[in-house]
């Protein structure tokens, strides 16, 4: 149908181009056009074939499409089939599965049973076992404490035997090397010096003294007498008149001079000088100064004369450390040269001396105690800061020594006459040719001053020796360990005795009952109480200084400043440390302690350092309830404490200010009542 209308055309148009023109036009438009029509031509077969072609395609795809058909509907039956199949198959496996879950929870079940089982058994065999274990190990301990208690006892008994089979043979032997240094001399044209320090009350001791100083002037020797303080207190014997007994004593045996120790003021200082005004012999010492004047209210040093002609300056000091360990209160009119100018004041004394003297001698009250260190208080410390001090003989720390830790020259006899310190100077050459400590046990008394020790202690053992209670335990008296460095059975009885005595007589209202606690200082309790009848002497022995119990109140954080100042050299002994009654509390001796400004007490310098910062103690608890800082508490202490003494200046400022009283009781009094109570 296209061919034949194309043909059509052709036609037409050469109809009407012919009829216009010549005939060689037309001969040459014919020839045109035939070209023309067989090109036409040419291209309808082109056409032609291409849709015949075409036509050819289309019916291949027309059968592919039919074959696409026949295999999407064999594919559509194959895989309708294959479902059938997946179908049975995964009920088969359901079914399949389903059966072996029931199989495996039997078996499970069954294995869990049989486990249980085995466990209970198993658990029940390791009670069993554990307990038998329990009891081996239980009758295996009590037989290994038994037998390391057995061993441990035979191990102390054998140490005691050894320490005092040592002690008894360097008795022995200094007793030896003293009497052989007395036997193999003629002491005529030698100066011998007989020291004794600490005496602390031992009255029958002034006879051994007695008896070397007699032994000495046999055999030749001009002989000085001396004393290194702390003679007035430490027993009943001496503290119940004050000291005066003491005076009787040293009159008794001769000394010729003295320096006071810390003790001597314990009764204040009118009654020291009371007690000096009996004295036979001179009491020396520079740094004491009667704030009046501005004046030594000693004379700071004394010039001894030997027959022979040699002078000895014994220079006299005591320890700055008496303004806190001595109530405040009692010795108002003095004070006591401290740090730096303690150095000035000694080497001042020294210079004003020299040129007059051939040898300058130490008797110092001042110690080698770690706990003076702080303060550069020390013998040591004096010696290394001054020059011209041939020889210190030494009180204070009660230590036994004949000379220092770097081969000082000082020397100490200890304390109540374990030794009698001996130096022999050559009256010639004015020179010490020797020292030693002569050890007095075993050694012979002297009667006549032995009898005067004993006529002193009759009448005070006739008014204060009678028995009323009995210790069934040691009430510890030891320093260090003991009432020093951590609190003590006996310290927490006096405690709660102070407690005791006050809240019985009322007069405390101020605060509720479970703010009221108990302190004292570790340093007042001077001695044990033994197992045993106890008395009157006994209890005064421990409390010999005749304080009174007095209330002070403060504030949670003043009484922190008291505990954390009192502690601040812990572990190493300290006197202010607190013995305490109703509070629980925790001290940090692993960290620093915080050292503020220098205490002041009454416009006086102390010499303790108030802490910075509270960083060692903690209180958790008073009476069980916690503890509040900003609350106010009444702390029933001694008077001693409550003015300030030791390291309680925090008491001392709220004292002053009205926040307190004295009961006036006794302390010794307070605890004897309570023991019976």
């Amino acid at each position: 149908m296209k061919k034949l209308s194309i043909v059509l055309a052709i036609l037409l148009v050469a109809a009407l181009i012919f009829g216009g023109v010549s005939l060689s036009q037309k001969n040459d438009l014919q020839k045109q056009m035939d070209s023309k029509v067989t090109d036409l031509q040419k291209q309808l077969d082109a056409k032609v074939n291409e849709l015949a072609t075409a036509v050819s395609e289309s019916d291949a795809a027309k059968a592919a499409q039919t074959t696409i058909e026949e295999a999407k509907t064999a594919a559509e039956e194959a895989a309708a089939s294959l479902q059938e199949q997946l179908t049975a198959l995964t009920a088969e496996k359901d079914s399949a599965l389903a059966d072996a879950a029931a199989k495996a929870e039997e078996t499970l079940a069954a294995l869990t049973s049989e486990k249980d089982a085995a466990i209970a058994a198993l658990e029940e065999k390791l009670s069993t076992a554990a307990t038998e274990a329990e009891t081996a190990l239980a009758d295996a301990a009590a037989k290994a404490e038994e037998a390391l208690a057995a061993v441990t006892g035979e191990k102390e008994t054998a140490e005691k035997a050894l320490a005092s089979a040592n002690a008894a043979v360097a008795t022995l032997q200094g007793q030896v090397n003293g009497m052989s240094k007395l036997l193999s001399g003629n002491y005529a044209g030698k100066t011998v010096i007989l020291h004794s320090n600490d005496v602390h009350g031992n009255l029958e001791g002034y006879a051994y003294i007695a008896t070397l100083r007699n032994w000495f002037y046999s055999l030749g020797a001009n002989v000085i007498l001396v004393d290194a303080g702390d003679f007035s207190q430490g027993s009943i014997y001496v503290s119940s008149s004050k000291g005066e007994a003491a005076i009787e004593m040293m009159n008794a045996v001769g000394y010729d001079i003295a320096t006071p120790g810390n003790h001597e003021f314990d009764f204040g200082y009118a009654q020291l000088m009371e007690n000096l005004s009996k004295a036979n012999f001179t009491t020396i010492s520079a740094n004491v100064i009667l704030d009046e004047t501005g004046e030594s209210v000693l004379p700071g040093t004394a010039i001894y004369e030997t027959s022979d002609g040699l002078k000895i300056a014994f220079l006299g000091l005591e320890t700055p450390e008496t303004a806190t360990k001595v109530h405040p209160g009692l010795i108002k009119e003095i004070h006591f040269t401290t740090f730096d100018d303690l150095y000035t004041c000694a080497q001042t004394t020294v210079d004003s001396v020299k040129d007059s003297a051939d040898l300058v001698i130490g008797l110092w009250h001042l110690g080698v105690d770690e706990e003076s260190a702080l303060n550069g208080y020390r013998s040591l410390d004096v010696l290394a800061k001054t020059t011209g001090v041939d020889f210190v003989l030494d009180g204070h720390s009660h230590t036994v020594m004949t000379e220092g830790p770097n081969g000082e020259p000082i020397q100490s006899s200890g304390t109540k006459f374990a030794y009698v310190s001996v130096v022999v100077i050559d009256d010639a050459t004015k020179t010490i040719e020797d020292h030693y400590l002569y050890p007095t046990d075993g050694l012979a008394q002297d009667e006549a001053v032995l009898a005067k020790a004993h006529e002193i202690m009759a009448e005070v053992d006739a008014k204060y020796g009678a028995k009323f209670a009995t210790s069934e335990v040691l009430l510890t008296g030891d320093k260090a360990p003991g009432n020093r460095t951590e609190e003590t059975n006996l310290g927490d009885l006096i405690t709660d005795a102070l407690v005791w005595s006050v809240v019985k007589e009322g007069g405390i209202e101020q605060v509720e009952p479970s703010h009221v606690l108990g302190i004292t200082n570790g340093g007042g309790i001077r001695a044990a109480v033994n197992v045993g009848d106890v008395t009157m002497k006994d209890i005064n022995t421990v409390l010999p200084f005749g304080n009174t119990v007095a209330v002070i109140y403060v504030t949670g954080e003043e009484l922190l400043e008291a505990l954390e100042a009192s502690t601040f050299c812990t572990p190493s002994s300290i006197g202010g440390y607190p013995q305490t009654s109703g509070i629980t509390w925790t001290l940090d001796t692993t960290k620093e302690y915080a050292q503020g400004s220098v205490y002041v007490l009454d416009g006086k310098e102390s010499s303790y350092f108030a802490p910075a910062a509270i960083q060692r103690v903690t209180i958790e608890s008073v009476n069980g309830e916690a503890f509040d800082p900003a609350a106010t508490y009444a702390v029933v202490t001694n008077n001693f404490c409550a003015a300030g003494g030791d390291t309680y200046n925090a008491f001392a400022r709220a004292y002053s200010e009205g926040s307190g009283f004295d009961t006036g009781i006794p302390m010794d009094e307070a605890v004897m009542a309570y023991t019976i109570t």
